[in-house]
């Protein structure tokens, strides 16, 4: 891979006109107009929604994983063209419209994850692996699945997910879904390699980035921008440069913003947020201590000491991970950079290490974070068990005739194939806000009775 061949204005679906803007623009102003990405406003980030605190949900992080993502990739496509690793005919892209492609990457970069934060995930995955051997129509639930479509299920993936959303074609809607660019699509890809091929220990096949159903086109991509391939029974390939800006414009955010919110619901200590963050400024840069400290003692406001703090944390990482990835750029274009950019700022600065598992300890796992988790198992799985074996029954019953009813015209499947049918449920239920899809339990398990609305 070389920094002149990795990017393609080239789009899924027809071309586009694009009048004053450019199709990077095009493709972050299609995003942020979308209804899948509206509705991340009440999907989880960590906390329960609501809430009497005023906290971080799936949109206010997606908006500001945007701006970091905006950030740095300003910051690297002016540090290649300084070293000269960029010819004259894509100079303009990397000043000017590499910051466009990573902010719209990032922007979308939750858009397929499912209510209930990451428990949504394996809510989903759990309700296959504990029904692999129920019966519907005479035969196992497992048995109506290749290996590969099998493995999509039981390891449900909201990377993959966000493909799917970005590029499949619903019933009435567009060829190519949101017809966004090759270049913005692979800088989504974060795991480029099919589910059959995840594994541990390399950092393109840590998870999965997209399903069967989106295997072809996203090989068309990435072979199109010239990313390597590792493997093609199963697809394997490395990542696309891009993608470390995006995961690293993610880590940042959620790295410093969820302490930011557990001070806010009171599980972080004022005092202890503040040390925590001055630590981590002091370790990346203490030639700015003195001049932070002073501005910090003219802030009264509790929240607002934390705020300027997160804001110092946030810049101050933005321009490590733009170093980072400056400095290990090569080994990033042959597929040999085998870590995250924050993941390599963690070895170098511990306070940033001590962050992440503080937050696994006492913000992952506090006790209204679990009992969303919970919650989201019971909804997901027991809505599952009224929609997959209606979707599969070959001469649905009364009951399960009543059901398909209720799946809306765009996630209707007319395909004969058992995987396109069960991706139909999932694509109607992964689609909902948290509050959505706890009122459709409730009116179809007889805990609130249905009414009739005029709209």
């Amino acid at each position: 891979m070389n920094w002149n061949t990795i990017l393609s204005d080239k789009r899924t679906g027809v071309p586009s006109s694009y009048g004053i803007r450019t199709g990077y623009q095009v493709d972050f102003d299609r995003i942020i107009f979308s209804s899948a990405f509206r509705r991340l406003q009440n999907k989880t980030q960590v906390f329960p929604l609501p809430g009497s605190a005023f906290l971080h949900n799936r949109l206010t992080h997606s908006l500001e994983v945007s701006s970091v993502g905006r950030s740095l990739g300003k910051l690297v496509g002016k540090a290649l063209i300084k070293n000269n690793q960029v010819e004259e005919a894509n100079r303009e892209f990397y000043e000017f419209e590499l910051q466009n492609v990573i902010a719209a990457a990032c922007l979308a970069h939750d858009i397929g994850n499912p209510p209930f934060g990451h428990t949504g995930e394996k809510a989903i995955s759990n309700y296959f692996i504990s029904n692999k051997l129920q019966p519907i129509a005479g035969k196992p639930l497992h048995a109506y699945f290749s290996e590969p479509e099998w493995n999509d299920l039981v390891t449900f993936e909201g990377n993959a997910n966000s493909l799917r959303v970005l590029i499949h074609q619903f019933n009435g809607k567009s060829t190519g879904g949101y017809r966004l660019t090759y270049t913005t699509l692979a800088a989504l890809i974060k795991y480029p390699c099919e589910s059959v091929a995840s594994s541990k220990g390399k950092i393109n096949t840590k998870k999965f980035g997209f399903f069967q159903s989106e295997l072809a086109v996203a090989s068309e991509i990435l072979q199109t921008l010239n990313v390597l391939t590792e493997s093609t029974q199963p697809a394997v390939f490395c990542r696309h440069p891009f993608v470390y800006l995006t995961e690293a414009a993610d880590d940042i955010c959620y790295r410093i913003i969820d302490f930011e919110d557990a001070h806010r619901l009171h599980i972080m200590e004022h005092d202890h947020v503040i040390s925590t963050f001055m630590s981590l400024l002091n370790e990346i840069n203490s030639s700015e201590t003195a001049k932070t400290k002073a501005t910090l003692e003219s802030i009264s406001d509790k929240n607002e000491q934390v705020s300027y703090l997160r804001a110092k944390c946030i810049n101050a990482l933005v321009d490590k991970s733009a170093e980072e990835f400056t400095l290990n750029s090569s080994s990033i274009l042959q597929g040999k950079y085998n870590c995250g950019l924050i993941d390599t700022l963690e070895q170098r600065y511990p306070t940033l290490l001590a962050i992440a598992r503080e937050s696994n300890q006492k913000i992952y796992n506090h006790e209204s974070v679990v009992q969303l988790e919970l919650l989201g198992y019971k909804v997901m799985s027991d809505l599952l068990s009224l929609f997959i074996p209606a979707v599969l029954a070959q001469s649905p019953a009364h009951k399960e005739q009543k059901i398909l009813k209720l799946l809306p015209e765009q996630f209707t499947s007319a395909s004969a194939n058992p995987y396109d049918k069960v991706f139909s449920v999932l694509d109607y239920l992964s689609g909902m806000t948290d509050p959505y899809i706890i009122e459709l339990y409730r009116k179809l398990f007889g805990i609130e009775i249905p009414r009739h609305t005029n709209n």
